[in-house]
């Protein structure tokens, strides 16, 4: 019989823009206010790239604090992933790209797009590598640079999205610690509520887009709500039921950063306190699938887990996707 392995995070890291954008900035941007963003979505600022520079120099950053923490060399990496839909080329992918910046020349490389679900769904990949004792190292990471690709006429998309990296390295970790349970799925006919054209742009996303600029992302904010509030339920309920754990034994959620109401109204249908769910939304807005990640180093950073805690992870996003886990932290 083959052996199998336990998979958890080795270290983490994650990288953000210097140039902070605030609610009072965008106040001059388009017609929108501090109290009118602050009250709807949680949001008081968020980080974005300058224009000249490429988002993957923020994966590369991410990685590299990533890499120093798990104390691996980028040599040793057997396989790198990153989560985006934004990437600076189609090709050369962002993974290629970092795999190049890293010097990790051992490692195979692919882009993955789940959107916000990205960093869980690429999560999910490492875990069968490494359990199946197939790679020892997995790289996974989170970057987008959604600040490109925003319509900034539109008050109801520019003012809640930023830019952002998380990484975190993956890789064989004592019995009971590590990754217990993950769980991906996607509903493609919900899919025209939230979109990001690229080489295509049929008749129906013209016709729901304003402004010379057609490839820019736009959302339905209300379907994608209502979907998001009954999926992190049902996500974090699953993950539960799969690992035979309750949430009483759950030290920490750390969701996906959308909305400060979406994780509200999850944490009312979980029957959870608010000081249960881990919330950064207020300093980076929504990074997509960057949140997760970045939230994790985050809370990780602040000691408000230790070893031997049970963290649930969880998001939704475009396509729609979804995806949730439990990890036993190792470190």
């Amino acid at each position: 019989m083959s052996r199998t392995y336990n998979c958890g995070i080795l270290g983490l890291g994650s990288s953000i823009p210097e140039k902070v954008l605030t609610n009072f900035d965008l106040e001059k941007i388009v017609d929108t206010s501090d109290k009118w963003i602050s009250k709807r979505t949680g949001i008081s600022q968020r980080r974005v790239l300058d224009k000249d520079t490429p988002a993957y120099e923020l994966g590369v950053d991410a990685a590299r604090k990533a890499l120093d923490d798990a104390g691996i060399k980028a040599e040793e990496l057997d396989l790198i992933i990153v989560a985006t839909e934004t990437p600076d080329y189609l090709t050369p992918s962002m993974s290629c790209i970092v795999q190049s910046k890293l010097g990790a020349r051992k490692a195979a490389a692919f882009d993955l797009n789940a959107a916000c679900s990205g960093f869980i769904y690429g999560m999910s990949v490492a875990n069968q590598f490494i359990k199946t004792g197939h790679y020892k190292y997995v790289l996974v990471i989170g970057c987008e640079g959604l600040s490109k690709i925003l319509d900034w006429k539109d008050r109801n998309t520019c003012v809640l999205f930023g830019d952002g990296a998380g990484a975190a390295v993956f890789g064989p970790v004592e019995e009971e610690y590590g990754v217990i349970t993950t769980y991906i799925g996607a509903d493609g006919e919900l899919g025209k509520n939230l979109t990001l054209p690229c080489c295509f742009i049929g008749p129906e996303d013209v016709e729901v887009r304003t402004g010379d600029n057609k490839k820019v992302l736009w959302m339905d904010g209300s379907e994608v709500f209502k979907f998001a509030v009954r999926i992190m339920e049902q996500g974090a309920n699953r993950v539960l039921e799969d690992s035979g754990l309750s949430m009483e034994d759950i030290k920490l959620i750390i969701p996906h950063q959308a909305n400060i109401r979406i994780l509200e109204g999850a944490a009312k249908r979980l029957k959870v306190p608010k000081e249960k769910v881990f919330t950064n939304l207020h300093k980076y807005g929504n990074i997509s699938s960057a949140s997760i990640p970045l939230g994790l180093d985050e809370a990780y950073r602040e000691k408000l887990f230790s070893k031997g805690d049970n963290l649930i992870l969880v998001g939704f996003g475009g396509g729609l996707t979804w995806g949730s886990a439990i990890i036993r932290w190792n470190k």
